[in-house]
């Protein structure tokens, strides 16, 4: 029989005591390490709600979009329901990333990560003038370097650095830089000082920063998508610059100039620094699937957008007056430039088990089980 043991009014106090700061601790534990931690930047492809908070005409903050969102009301993301952050976060078993804005983002809820993506940014700082007040890349990597201060007053430093070094990373850039600044208008500046080959260098020579300076900020696993297919989304298919309906050879042929030497940029940092650090994701072929076959992905149309005007949907911006289809599940496009939720559940599929052609040099499922035995 064991011996009992009797303690002061004092020591009893004082083992209760550090008995609930223990509990405090295993509480805090166990979220901490539950799931990996997601950090996202980029455009609008991935803006969760951050533009919501500035004075810019690049949001999503009025019906319909987010009709299919679980709440059925508009979030600031450029879908009618979820988008590639939010499914991502799905797939890894986590909770949806906050937009670093968001005054939601507090306590432990930044044991999950955060999202800093801004509708209407790119690669250049003169991408995206037209939209005002935007959160330009490097803005971006400020606000992380403040989350980072934020997460170690919460944790202690060392927790705060596996977390961060742990993380995964998405960057989705590129497409604006195209779309909204060198083919902005029929000459623009960027045109009148670059050929597109030439500009295309001269954004992987500025991505290339940008991606070094992500590293230096602590990540250790990062997610590049590539551009997709820009000449053929409603927006384009809209202008005259589209002959019946075909995609725009001048920003499809971009696309086709730009994708390359990004896989060929991402492969040489991965040498430099000896891990594979940065994983492209081929955009180009995930969405080029659907949209040359989209019966074959129960689409009606991969040309006209859901919600929109003019031809093709692709006219202005989704708004309460616009154009809007039924049935979202049908159409590739929810807007003139971004997929629905069922595309982008699409796109994900790839990311997280499509082969090499998609993934390079492996997919998200192969990373998560590498990173899980680290």
């Amino acid at each position: 029989m064991p011996a009992l043991v009797f303690m002061s009014t004092s020591s009893s106090m004082r083992v209760l005591i550090l008995i609930v700061a223990m509990g405090a601790v295993l509480e805090l534990a166990p979220q901490a390490v539950a799931a990996r931690a997601f950090f996202v930047f980029g455009d609008s492809l991935v803006d969760s709600g951050n533009n919501n908070y500035l004075a810019t005409t690049a949001r999503a903050d009025s019906p319909p979009y987010g009709i299919d969102f679980p709440t059925h009301r508009p979030t600031g993301r450029f879908s009618n329901g979820l988008n590639l952050p939010d499914i991502i976060s799905e797939e890894i078993g986590s909770e949806r990333v906050l937009p670093y804005l968001s005054p939601e983002l507090t306590g432990q809820k930044l044991l999950i990560g955060a999202n800093f993506a801004s509708a209407g940014i790119g690669i250049l700082n003169d991408t995206g003038v037209q939209f005002v007040t935007v959160i330009r890349i490097y803005r971006q990597f400020e606000l992380f370097q403040e989350y980072q201060q934020r997460l170690t007053a919460l944790v202690g430093a060392p927790q705060a650095t596996r977390l961060v070094n742990g993380a995964l990373y998405l960057m989705t850039l590129g497409g604006n830089d195209f779309v909204n600044n060198y083919f902005l208008a029929p000459v623009s500046q960027r045109s009148r000082q670059y050929s597109v080959p030439e500009f295309s260098r001269y954004l992987i020579t500025e991505f290339r920063k940008i991606l070094m300076n992500l590293y230096e900020l602590g990540a250790r696993r990062v997610l590049v998508t590539g551009t997709g297919p820009l000449g053929c989304v409603p927006s384009e298919l809209a202008q005259s610059r589209s002959r019946n309906g075909e995609c725009n050879p001048e920003l499809q042929g971009a696309a086709a100039i730009f994708n390359p030497q990004l896989v060929q940029m991402l492969q040489g940092l991965n040498t430099q620094l000896g891990s594979d650090v940065f994983v492209t994701a081929n955009a180009f072929d995930m969405k080029a699937d659907f949209i040359s076959n989209p019966q074959k992905f129960g689409f009606v149309t991969a040309k006209v957008a859901c919600c929109g005007q003019g031809p093709y949907n692709g006219m202005g911006q989704c708004n309460p007056t616009s154009n809007l289809c039924p049935n979202r599940n049908l159409y590739a496009f929810w807007d003139a430039f971004h997929p629905t939720e069922k595309a982008t559940r699409l796109i994900v599929k790839q990311i997280m088990t499509g082969s090499t052609k998609y993934m390079n040099p492996m997919n998200l499922s192969t990373i998560m089980a590498l990173d899980s035995r680290t």
